[in-house]
């Protein structure tokens, strides 16, 4: 093949503004962490290449800002996502609370078949915490929205296993692409602590 990568996945961060969604994407793509960090300006991306599998795979990561002014634009950026991370403050009852409604922005903007991880960051703020594990599990609730959802802790400062566990997404059929594409559609996507009918598990 004479392209440098055997994959490429589109995958977009959502949450409310200052959970720490440009810091998880530095943690990621780029190994570096920063205490502080400007608010996104509508939407900035980054790319990373990961080998999985025998393959190399090219992420684009794409950092949405989530104040409201911003939502006319990034919507445009959840068609054609392959992957969705829907992250929250587990120091911020609110940024969780509105979980539920970054769902209906995929639900409104996505494709169906999309795949959905939900972040809960800033974990090592253990004093400050107010969102627990089990306070995340209400969320299955919401069993007409979440479909396939992981639930998972992340702790940005930590990092370990950050390739191989943000995204925990691997590709479910390789044969899609036996065309000419070599973009995955997004029914090639599943989550790899998931199975299909699941709606929800818990990531520790």
């Amino acid at each position: 093949m004479s392209n440098e990568y055997d994959y490429l996945f589109k995958l977009l961060l959502i949450g409310d503004s200052s959970v720490g969604k440009s810091c998880l994407l530095l943690r990621f793509a780029d190994d570096s962490y920063v205490d502080s960090y400007i608010s996104t300006i509508g939407v900035d991306f980054k790319i990373r290449t990961v080998e999985l599998d025998g393959k190399t795979i090219k992420l684009q990561i794409w950092d949405t800002a989530g104040q409201e002014r911003f939502r006319t634009i990034t919507s445009s950026y959840y068609r054609g996502a392959h992957g969705i991370i829907i992250v929250y403050d587990v120091t911020e009852m609110e940024s969780f609370n509105n979980v539920k409604q970054w769902l209906n922005e995929i639900d409104r903007y996505a494709n169906d078949s999309v795949c959905k991880l939900l972040v809960g960051n800033k974990c090592d703020l253990v004093e400050n915490k107010v969102v627990d594990r089990e306070t995340a599990k209400v969320i299955t609730s919401y069993q007409h929205s979440v479909g396939d959802l992981n639930l998972s802790r992340r702790m940005i400062q930590c990092g370990r296993n950050m390739v191989s566990r943000f995204p925990d997404f691997t590709v479910e059929d390789k044969r899609i692409l036996d065309g000419s594409s070599n973009d995955v559609e997004p029914t090639s996507w599943s989550n790899r602590t998931a199975t299909k009918h699941s709606s929800i598990q818990a990531v520790s």
